[in-house]
Parts: structure tokens; C-alpha cells; sequence
């Protein structure tokens, strides 16, 4: 977690009020409690008033609100409906994220009398696209790690292989997700659907970004195709 992201996760935590030791936050946050200290100093010095001490806890002496927003209808709309497909068609840590931002725009909106009950699209549960739920942690970590991947795929045809793999994307295609990859075994581009990924786990293998090999270099790769 970015330390920007683990500040806004405290405050959420404190905001309710009560007195919480740095030894819970901790624990919620899976960092030490010398971080949490750190964060709590850093905190108080760009002006979030809280309140408390080390060894006792801390609480907001008052609230703190994200800038005041202002949504169109269009705008609200296309942002309820994308969270409605996250929290019904994603992992179970977006699907939380998704939830936390909607609570967040509904307290933040100054259009709030305008939130759209009901919008016009329906949104049903992709089972064949869950399956693949249980691996999209690991990809999007190691995404953002630049860490290679080690997968086992079941493709169409029934055959099923082992390779190591860049994840370099994560795209959805309204019925399943794919990963598109740097596969090792091929030395080229390969793209796998993630409900298809039978088994999926990080190497510890670093990966920087090499020309030929980058998610740009692919999509490039994709323009130059469907231009022929």
C-alpha cells in the first residue's frame, strides 16, 4: 500500500470518533505499530486534528471531508453504474474499494438529492467471469510490482501449460477479463483469459520495463493489426 493510500485508510478508521490504539490500526493496516506512529505524526503536522498520544490511542478531535464535489446526472450516473458492476463482478478487495467510494462521494457531492436510484441498466452476476476472482489480487500486485507471474492455463482447445508470464494489463470485455502478458516461453505478447488461469503465483522475480516488451508496446502491436 502507498503511504498516500495508508494515510487516507487512518483517517477513515479515526473518523468515527472513537479512541483506537496504534496497535489495532496496525494490525487493520498490516504495517508495525512504528509505522502507524510515523503516520500519526505526519498526520497531525499537515493539520488532520487528532487528538491522543502513543501508548493511549488517538480519535479526530473533529471531522475531515474530502473538497466539495460537483457531479452532473450524467456523471453520477456513469459512476453508480460502474460500481454496481464492480461490487457484484469483481474481487472482493474492489469490490470493497467500491463501496468505500461511493460512501465517500454520497457524504462529498453537492448534487446529492440527485443520485440516481435508478438508471436503466441491469447488472447481473458473471459467473463464468468469476472464477477467475481468486487470482486478481495477485495479478494487480504484481502488476504494480513489476514482478513476474508463474501460471497454469487451461486454454479453449483443452490443452493445458505452465509458463512465466510479465503481467503488464488487466482488461475486462463486459463478459470476462483477460491479462495481457509478456509470456517468457514465446518471447512475445500473449494475452490469457483469467477465469481460464488455473493456478497463479508470484516468482519474486523483478521486471523492468524493456523496450518491445511494455504494455505500450503492445497496444501498438494492436493498433498496427487491426489497421491491416
Amino acid at each position: 500500500m502507498r503511504r498516500s493510500d495508508r494515510l487516507s485508510e487512518i483517517i477513515e478508521i479515526v473518523r468515527d470518533g472513537r479512541l483506537h490504539l496504534a496497535r489495532d490500526i496496525a494490525q487493520a493496516l498490516g504495517v508495525s505499530v512504528r509505522t502507524v506512529y510515523r503516520d500519526m505524526d505526519t498526520l497531525a503536522a499537515s493539520g488532520v486534528p487528532l487528538e491522543g498520544e502513543r501508548g493511549v490511542g488517538y480519535l479526530l478531535r473533529e471531522p475531515v471531508f474530502l473538497p466539495p464535489m460537483t457531479l452532473s446526472m450524467a456523471e453520477l450516473e456513469a459512476l453508480h453504474l460502474g460500481m454496481a458492476i464492480v461490487t457484484q463482478a469483481a474481487d472482493e478487495e474492489l469490490q470493497a474499494a467500491a463501496r468505500t467510494l461511493l460512501t465517500k462521494v454520497a457524504e462529498t457531492s453537492s448534487n446529492r438529492r440527485t443520485t440516481p436510484k435508478n438508471w436503466g441498466f441491469g447488472v447481473y452476476p458473471l459467473a463464468q467471469a468469476q472464477l477467475g476472482f481468486k487470482h486478481m489480487p495477485t495479478i494487480r500486485a504484481a502488476i504494480r510490482a513489476g514482478e513476474r507471474l508463474r501460471i497454469t492455463y487451461h486454454a479453449l482447445d483443452a490443452t493445458t501449460t505452465t509458463r512465466t508470464v510479465r503481467p503488464l494489463q488487466i482488461e475486462y470485455w463486459g463478459q470476462v477479463w483477460t491479462l495481457s502478458t509478456w509470456c517468457e516461453l514465446r518471447q512475445t505478447f500473449r494475452a490469457f483469459r483469467i477465469d481460464r488461469i488455473t493456478a497463479c503465483g508470484t516468482t519474486g522475480q523483478q521486471f523492468k520495463p524493456e523496450p518491445g516488451k511494455t504494455i505500450q508496446d503492445y497496444l501498438n502491436t494492436i493498433r498496427t493489426e487491426g489497421s491491416n
